[in-house]
C-alpha cells in the first residue's frame, strides 16, 4: 500500500487506533500505540521509542530511536471488534540520523536477503510452527493442564483444542495468510499450523504475527498458547522445522533433473554451509535453556549433524516434492526463536557454502537414534551443542556469525544467554529436592 492508500483506508475504515511493532534481539514482540490523529507523522518516520529500555538496544544516553513503519505490512487486526477496529503496522528501526540501527534484527536479515539478491536469488521460508494450548487457573494464570487426551491428527471431541485452533486460521486468514494446514500434534494439547512459505522477511514478519495471533485468540477462548519449545517433561517438545528453498527468476536452484536425487549443485553446497556453522547457529535457533530439553532423543527432535532424503531422525530432511517445491528442511529450531535472526543465519551459512563451492558429508540413510555411540563416531556423526552454554561458546567462535549479526547484537546476545544460563545454573530445582532432600 502507498502512504495515500494507507491514510485513506485508516479514514474510510474508521480506525482510530494503529500499533507500530518491532522486534528485540531476543525475539520479543514490542510496539508502541498511536491514534489515528498521529499516522501522518508516522509515516513521516517521526514516532520515537526510548531504545534503553528495550532488550540488547541501547544505553541510557544514546537512547532516542526511530520507527520507520513498512507499509507492505500494513494490516488490521481482526480480534478487534468491528466498532473498535485496530491496525498495525511492523517498522524498521533507525537512529535520529536515519540510519539502520545495527541492533535491529529485521535491519540484519535484510542484509543478508541483499548479499542474496546481488548473486541473483530469492530466499523462500516455509515454517511449520507448534504450539500448546493449557488451561489457565482461576486467577487466570497459566498452567500446563490441557485437559486433552489427543495425539497426531486425532479430531474432535478428543481434540480439546480444535475450536481455539480453528479460530486462529481463521483470524490469520483475514490478515492475508494462506493456512495449508493445521493439526493437533502428538502431543497432548499440541497443535501445529502451517502457512504458505514467502520471501524470508515476508516470513518473519509472519512468524512474528503468527505468535501474536495464537495467543491473542486463544486467551479469548479462556486458554494460554506457550511456543516454550518443552514445557511438558516425558513428551514431545514443540520445534519449528524451517523449510528453505533459493529460487532465481523464477527458476528453483535447488532442483536439477539430472542431479543426485534430482539435488543441484547448490542445494549440496548449502547444505554443507549450514553444517559448517548450525553449532553456533544453534545458539539462535534455540536460544532458551529449555530448549536443549526438547533436542533429546526419543522424540523424533534432532541432535545429529547429519541430512538425508529419507528419514527424519536428520537435521536436514529433503522432502520428496520436487521441482519449484525442491527444498531443504532444517528440523532443529523451535519456535522460541528470533527468525529474523534465525533466517539471516541460515542463509548466510547456506550462501558461504554456495560461494565455496562446499560438498556435505555423505548421506545418513539409517535411523540415528538406534546407532551406538562408536558407530556414530565411525560415520563423523558429531552432536549438536548440548546446552544454551555450549551452543553460545560455538557462536562466540564463529566468525560467519559474528560478521552476519554485527558486533552490536554479537555482544548483547551473547551477554544475554550466558546471563541467562548463569541464573538457570544456580536454581535449585524441584528434581533436586525430590531426589537428594531426604536421601542426603
Amino acid at each position: 500500500m502507498t502512504h495515500e492508500e494507507v491514510t485513506s483506508f485508516i479514514r474510510d475504515q474508521g480506525i482510530r487506533f494503529i500499533r507500530l511493532q518491532f522486534t528485540d534481539i531476543f525475539g520479543q514482540l514490542k510496539n508502541i500505540a498511536i491514534t489515528a490523529s498521529q499516522m501522518e507523522r508516522a509515516l513521516a518516520n517521526q514516532v520515537t521509542i526510548d531504545g534503553s529500555s528495550i532488550e540488547g538496544f541501547l544505553r541510557l544516553e544514546e537512547s532516542d530511536m526511530m520507527l520507520y513503519p513498512d507499509l507492505s505490512t500494513f494490516a488490521l487486526l481482526p480480534w478487534h471488534q468491528a466498532d473498535d477496529r485496530v491496525a498495525r503496522l511492523i517498522c524498521d528501526v533507525h537512529t535520529p540520523d536515519g540510519k539502520p540501527f545495527p541492533g535491529d534484527p529485521r535491519y540484519i536479515l535484510r542484509q543478508v536477503i541483499a548479499q542474496a539478491h546481488e548473486m541473483g536469488y530469492t530466499f523462500n521460508v516455509g515454517p511449520e510452527c507448534e504450539f500448546f494450548l493449557f488451561h489457565t487457573d482461576a486467577n487466570g494464570h497459566p498452567t500446563t493442564h490441557t485437559n486433552d487426551e489427543a495425539g497426531y491428527f486425532d479430531l474432535g471431541p478428543i481434540d480439546r483444542g480444535e475450536i481455539a485452533r480453528r479460530d486462529i486460521c481463521l483470524a490469520l486468514e483475514d490478515m492475508g495468510f494462506q493456512i495449508e494446514a493445521s493439526h493437533h500434534e502428538s502431543a497432548p494439547g499440541q497443535h501445529e499450523i502451517d502457512f504458505k512459505y514467502a520471501d524470508a522477511l515476508r516470513t518473519a514478519d509472519n512468524i512474528m504475527t503468527f505468535k501474536l495471533a495464537v495467543k491473542t485468540i486463544a486467551q479469548q477462548h479462556g486458554l494460554h498458547a506457550t511456543f516454550m519449545p518443552k514445557p511438558i517433561y516425558g513428551t514431545s517438545g514443540s520445534g519449528m522445522h524451517t523449510n528453505m528453498s533459493l529460487f532465481k527468476h523464477s527458476d528453483n536452484l535447488f532442483y536439477d533433473p539430472k542431479g543426485e536425487k534430482e539435488l543441484s549443485r547448490e542445494a549440496y553446497s548449502f547444505i554443507a554451509g549450514l553444517l559448517r556453522h548450525i553449532s553456533g547457529i544453534t545458539a539462535v535457533c534455540n536460544p532458551l535453556v529449555n530448549s536443549y530439553k526438547r533436542l533429546v532423543s526419543g522424540f523424533e527432535a534432532p541432535f545429529y549433524k547429519s541430512w538425508s532424503a529419507r528419514n527424519r531422525s536428520v537435521l536436514i530432511r529433503i522432502p520428496s516434492a520436487r521441482k519449484r517445491g525442491t527444498r531443504l528442511e532444517l528440523r532443529s529450531p523451535d519456535p522460541s526463536c528470533n527468525p529474523y535472526l534465525a533466517l539471516a543465519l541460515c542463509l548466510a551459512a547456506g550462501l558461504e557454502g554456495i560461494r565455496e563451492g562446499l560438498t556435505p558429508p555423505p548421506e545418513i540413510a539409517e535411523n540415528i537414534y538406534t546407532m551406538t555411540e562408536d558407530q556414530r563416531k565411525a560415520r563423523g556423526i558429531e552432536p549438536l551443542p548440548s546446552t544454551l552454554y555450549e551452543a553460545v561458546q560455538a557462536m562466540k567462535q564463529d566468525s560467519l556469525i559474528a560478521n552476519t549479526l554485527g558486533s552490536h547484537i554479537m555482544n548483547h546476545y551473547t551477554r544475554g544467554k550466558l546471563r541467562e544460563w548463569e541464573d538457570y545454573r544456580i536454581q535449585v530445582s524441584q528434581w533436586e529436592l525430590d531426589k537428594y532432600l531426604v536421601l542426603y
